[in-house]
């Protein structure tokens, strides 16, 4: 079986850590662009699309999220799945007609889950699961049509819109990015070390099973073209009929 051909939208400001925690999590062939630079697909030929985390907010004022929120909306037009990712989820809301906001506060370190609704995103992750979190905004209001499928006391923590995904949680990070992103922040001493001290290899261990979103982005993936694959042939088979008629 050929590998799905994924775009991922990398929004993160040339942060390595995020090319390294989303190759290592997607097993696709992976094209990867830098939004923050202007930088999108000239094309919608990819089997599906993945938006990443980022310390910018989508309701700035910025070109590069104006031209990246144009071409997602045209992917989705076309039918292209997406997941998102933390800024990736609230880019996905804001696109679809939804609100993203500053929350007031601060969400960060590992975080307990609960799934509101029954979804393939998170097939064989408990109901109530663990993850590493890190925002200050959050979708407040939800896109027209949109499902929410997560949440916690903080904020939506997931919605589903058709073949559109979004997370607002970090499934792809591992201790390193998560210790680097915490002494970036602006933190009192005593919530650094506390949050520092959260970042343990059990704790780590605990947020595993949120990984799952990426394989199961992906089997989704692959049953959509699985169930395209028919119907193309069928139009396939009445084209060349139709020639040997003419």
């Amino acid at each position: 079986m050929s590998k799905l051909r994924i775009a991922v939208l990398n929004a993160a400001h040339r942060d390595a850590n995020t090319t390294r925690n989303f190759r290592r999590e997607l097993d696709a062939s992976i094209a990867e662009f830098d939004v923050t630079d202007g930088t999108v697909p000239d094309h919608f030929d990819f089997d599906g699309v993945v938006v990443t985390g980022s310390r910018s907010s989508v309701y700035w004022d910025e070109e590069w999220i104006e031209t990246t929120k144009d071409w997602v909306s045209d992917a989705i037009d076309c039918g292209l799945p997406f997941l998102g990712v933390c800024w990736g989820h609230q880019l996905l809301a804001d696109v679809l007609g939804g609100t993203v906001e500053e929350m007031g506060v601060y969400e960060v370190g590992y975080s307990d889950i609960e799934q509101t609704a029954d979804s393939s995103l998170f097939d064989g992750v408990p109901e109530e699961f663990t993850a590493f979190t890190s925002h200050f905004d959050a979708v407040t209001e939800l896109p027209p049509g949109a499902t929410p499928i997560a949440e916690n006391d903080y904020s939506n923590h997931g919605f589903r819109h058709e073949h559109v995904f979004g997370v607002q949680f970090h499934p792809e990070y591992d201790r390193k990015t998560a210790r680097e992103l915490v002494e970036r922040k602006d933190l009192s001493e005593e919530r650094l070390e506390s949050i520092l001290a959260e970042i343990t290899p059990e704790n780590y261990r605990a947020a595993c099973p949120a990984k799952l979103v990426f394989d199961n982005f992906l089997e989704y993936v692959r049953d959509l073209e699985t169930a395209d694959a028919p119907a193309e042939a069928s139009a396939e088979m009445e084209t060349a009929t139709a020639s040997q008629l003419d």
